[in-house]
Parts: structure tokens; sequence; C-alpha cells
């Protein structure tokens, strides 16, 4: 698609790796954060990001600091927010933005569940208003789902999608506004189990990752669950429901056991504990391991 003009609102980890993307599918970027720091620092985390993945550092130059939020989003195109997982901030940050962009700009949060509906309710153009949940990190995993909202049009969705399409990313059309969208609730799905497993004392913490790195967790990069149920048989999926289902974690609300750990401090790499215990080193080993591994599946 033609180059378009973009405003990336938010300067953090996920900002400016959104901001990295589009630079480097050609596209001119703003962006802002009311964070100096994060501004001041913008281009150089995009020219390091550029230079470690191999691509062109040039693009971090497509890259525009903004400390004004008018001067970032007053002639774009499409306008992505990401900023903090917090309801009330996007609300009246939208509402601030309406007030200043074009009024055929596209609206999108970059959120990770909160319903998009509950973010955009208030604006008076709701039809140009959806979300674009990314990864982390944003220039590394390709999927983006795109959320559209019962007032988004069809041509909002439309031109979203091509245009992460056109950068080079995964677009998942949502077609109804849920928490958690599509990729989190089956994330969840599993984390809800997996803690389950634990609390009953089935097994302990790293067993539960043990198993999932050794069995299904090696397929799925190639077989999805939907694919994978088709392959042994639907007659078959629907015996193993009958058994299993009834047995699986169902509780609405968060486990005890990990409301207890956050009661106690244990918040993980945070604090040092949390379902296992993490030293310095084995929290930088475990990142370096993630990144490794999704750099060669950027690659393939």
């Amino acid at each position: 698609m033609s180059k378009a003009r973009i405003a990336v609102v938010g300067a953090g980890l996920m900002g400016h790796g959104i901001a990295q993307v589009f630079a480097l599918a050609g596209h001119e970027v703003n962006i802002t954060d009311t964070v100096v720091q994060n501004l001041d620092t913008v281009q150089s985390r995009i020219a390091v990001n550029l230079r470690d993945l191999g691509d062109d550092e040039s693009a971090a130059e497509r890259v525009q600091p903004c400390v004004d939020l008018t001067e970032a989003v007053r002639d774009a195109d499409f306008i992505v927010e990401a900023i903090a997982e917090r309801l009330d901030l996007k609300q009246k940050l939208f509402a601030d933005i309406e007030l200043r962009a074009r009024r055929d700009a596209i609206l999108a949060s970059n959120t990770s569940v909160i319903p998009i509906t509950a973010i955009m309710q208030d604006l008076i153009r709701k039809e140009r208003a959806l979300g674009t949940h990314w990864w982390n990190p944003p220039f590394l995993v390709p999927l983006v789902e795109v959320i559209e909202t019962q007032w988004t049009s069809p041509q909002a969705v439309a031109f979203t999608m091509d245009l992460h399409k056109a950068a080079g990313k995964m677009p998942a059309h949502v077609k109804k506004d849920v928490p958690g969208f599509i990729g989190n609730r089956l994330q969840h799905a599993l984390w809800r189990e997996a803690i389950s497993l634990v609390e009953r004392g089935i097994c302990d913490a790293k067993t539960v990752d043990d198993v999932v790195k050794a069995s299904f967790g090696r397929r799925l990069a190639v077989l999805g669950p939907m694919e994978n149920a088709d392959q042994v048989g639907t007659d078959l999926t629907l015996a193993i429901h009958d058994v299993v289902l009834p047995a699986i974690e169902s509780r609405p609300g968060p486990s005890p056991l990990l409301q207890q750990l956050v009661a106690d401090g244990k918040l993980g790499f945070k604090s040092g504990q949390g379902f296992q215990s993490w030293s310095a080193e084995q929290q930088t080993a475990l990142r370096t391991r993630v990144m490794k591994h999704l750099k060669a599946m950027r690659d393939r």
C-alpha cells in the first residue's frame, strides 16, 4: 500500500517497537510521550534494535519525536496508542486525540485485554476507532489482532488490516470485541489450568513448564488447536472432552494461590520469587533464550 503518516502515542517498550516496524516499512512516524526520557532515547533504542536484527538502521531517522500531542497527531492517517493499561487514561487520551486529529484519521488502541468498546465509547466518530493488539516484542512477534467494535466501519478495518500486512505483520481480524480478544483468551485459559495443577498439588511449577515445552508446545508453531482437532478426528476430540473437561479448572475468578503469591509480595522476576525462584542470572538466561528463539523464528 502507499506510505501512510503514522502517529504513535507512547514511546516505551511497546510504542518504540511499533514505531520501528512502521518506519522499517517506509512510513513516516511521529511519536510522542509525556516522559521526556522516553522521547530522548527513542531513536537510539530503535537504531540498536535494527542493528541487532541486521535491518536498515536508517529507518530510525523516519521516527520523529514530538513533545506536543497536537504536533504528533494532526496530520496522521493512522494513530495508535501504546500507553499504560488503564482504562481511564486511555479514555482521556483518545478524547484529547479526537480534538487534535483529522476527522478521517483512524484511531487504534494497543491493549492486551481491555475491551475496545469501553475505551472508545465516548468518541464522537466511533466508526473510525478500533483496536490493534501487538505482541511483545513488536518487531519479533508477527501477530497483530485487529479488533472491531459494533461501531467500527468495514473501511477502517480493511485499511488497518492492509496497513499491518504491508508492514510485514500477520493481522488477525477479531470480529467481536471481548476481553482478551483471541490470543490472550487462549493463553490465559492455559495459564488457569497450569496454576490449578500446581495449586492442587498435582505437580510443581517447573514440571508444568517442562511438560508444555516437551510436548504440544513443540507443535504449536506449525499445528494450531483446530488443525490438531481435525487431524485426530472430531469424534476423538469429543470423546476426550467428555472425560477431561469436567475435571479441568473452571472457576470464574483468579486462583487463590495466585492471589496469595501477590499478597506475599512474590511477584516473579520483580521480586525474585513467584511460582519459582529467580536469581538475576536465571532471569537474564531466560530472557536471552526467548529472544534467541524469536529471532530464529523471524529468519525462517
